[in-house]
């Protein structure tokens, strides 16, 4: 068996350390699933993150566990010569949303996420290529661009059922899911090329995602206005060649196509290696897009620039928490209209312990009262949500704990959820929007914001990309 992910951090697992019995192929993909041991943490439903799948359907079939235990099955022969393609691994690995809850929370540390997401890029080798669905929305970041001209047939499929229905039979998207519209303009068009801020601050490194420059630029403008009113030098990320705009891969990832995400993070790795040597934080918003230079590109096998921009990246909320710990931090806040905010962490702020550093940014706010939603995850999970065949365990998610808390909720209240699929989520299960941290930060400048890149400012709080003219 060829990997196409490099497992080699596991080469040195085997039968002498506390692990389960190594499967017979698979080299070190096969000692990376001989790390579950059958603790079994993962079949409960406390607090913490994992396993969404488990606590909806109480099922030990869909568990953590169990799909490590079926994969070292498949990987020992006992489901045929191509067990990618078999019954047996597809069903064990269709409600993994890739969580990364495991990663954190089981006592060894099972990277469920990342096995999957070889499972699936061994499942399309050996079926010979990638269902029409998987393709369309990992190359999202491809065609991004392009879709602010379609936003006529979003708005169109959101009146008319009957074409949300025929969408669902001929691709596979939920009919009963809403679709975003896109931004008429891109942040990323507009955006400053030169450094902003105070010329004599700290410089930092913004890296707008995929969806905040095409979906929710406002949220990018608000974290570029936050970063310069507190006075630091900003760099807005771009490649260096002058392309397309910058893409971590994490769609082309979670849909098993690795060769394609590893290009779009060596083109990553290549613009901000030169920002990481010379020591300056790289600074991402959308979580699972961010975490992803500190975790998965490590096994995309890039060589070792990967360390120096791994060690750079950060979330804003990290970066500002940082800054606020050194006393370097001087953001000149005033109170909000609104009193109080109920704050979702992503699954993956969750997984790389980032909650506590958006508890202590909000805490900046005067007179904020920030409460943290006790849950597992949203059930929207990138493009887990929008796939027809999991739309109703997508929603029983969220509805285990999120929604029913949401529901609880004044409309004066503060809805914050730094991941986009959250938004999403909260959108279609409650009928309410939830904000980015920027924004919410944004909001409670003293002075309204620095004003840079005018062209793409939006309302902080509340505001809705769903209801762009």
């Amino acid at each position: 068996m060829e990997t196409q992910l490099d497992w080699s951090a596991y080469d040195s697992y085997g039968a002498g350390d506390a692990y389960a019995a190594v499967p017979s192929e698979g080299g070190a993909y096969g000692k990376a699933a001989a790390v579950c041991i059958g603790n079994r943490q993962c079949q409960r439903t406390e607090k913490g993150v994992m396993c969404p799948s488990f606590r909806v359907t109480r099922d030990a079939a869909h568990s953590t566990h169990h799909r490590a235990q079926t994969l070292k099955a498949a990987l020992n022969g006992e489901y045929g010569p191509q067990p990618f393609v078999g019954p047996e691994l597809d069903a064990a690995m269709d409600l993994c949303v890739g969580c990364k809850g495991c990663k954190r929370e089981c006592p060894n540390g099972v990277d469920m996420a990342l096995l999957r997401i070889e499972a699936l890029a061994q499942r399309w080798k050996q079926l010979g290529g990638v269902p029409l669905r998987e393709r369309l929305l990992a190359h999202i970041p491809h065609w991004a661009g392009k879709l602010a001209r379609l936003n006529w047939l979003v708005r169109l499929r959101a009146r008319m059922p009957l074409l949300a229905r025929l969408g669902e039979r001929w691709i596979g998207i939920a009919a009963k899911r809403s679709l975003p519209l896109s931004a008429p303009m891109a942040f990323l068009a507009t955006a400053p090329t030169e450094p902003v801020g105070n010329a004599d601050g700290r410089e930092v490194v913004l890296l707008v995602d995929t969806f905040s420059n095409h979906f929710e630029p406002e949220t990018a403008q608000a974290a570029l206005d936050v970063l310069t009113a507190a006075g630091y030098r900003v760099h807005v990320a771009r490649p260096l060649t002058g392309e397309r705009p910058l893409c971590c891969g994490r769609t082309f990832l979670s849909h098993g196509l690795i060769e394609q995400a590893r290009m779009e993070a060596g083109r990553m790795v290549e613009a901000l290696r030169p920002y990481a040597e010379r020591g300056l934080p790289v600074l991402g918003l959308e979580p699972s897009c961010l975490l992803m230079l500190r975790d998965e590109y490590y096994a995309l096998g890039l060589g070792e620039a990967v360390a120096a921009v791994a060690k750079s990246a950060l979330l804003l909320e990290e970066f500002l928490a940082r800054e606020h710990d050194a006393k370097r931090l001087e953001l000149p806040l005033r109170p909000l209209p609104q009193a109080r905010a109920l704050v979702h962490g992503h699954c993956h702020q969750k997984a790389f312990g980032a909650m506590k550093s958006m508890r202590k940014v909000l805490s900046l706010v005067p007179e904020l009262q920030a409460e943290l939603v006790e849950s597992s995850c949203c059930g929207m999970a990138g493009a887990f949500g929008l796939e027809a065949e999991h739309y109703e365990v997508s929603m029983q998610m969220a509805e285990l704990a999120l929604l029913p808390r949401i529901r609880e909720t004044d409309k004066n209240t503060l809805l914050i959820a730094n991941g986009v699929s959250c938004r999403h989520q909260i959108r279609d299960g409650a009928g309410r929007e939830g904000l980015h941290l920027a924004r919410v930060l944004k909001a409670a400048l003293a002075g309204g914001g620095s004003g840079t890149g005018k062209a793409n400012a939006q309302p902080a709080c509340p505001g809705s990309f769903s209801d762009r003219p």
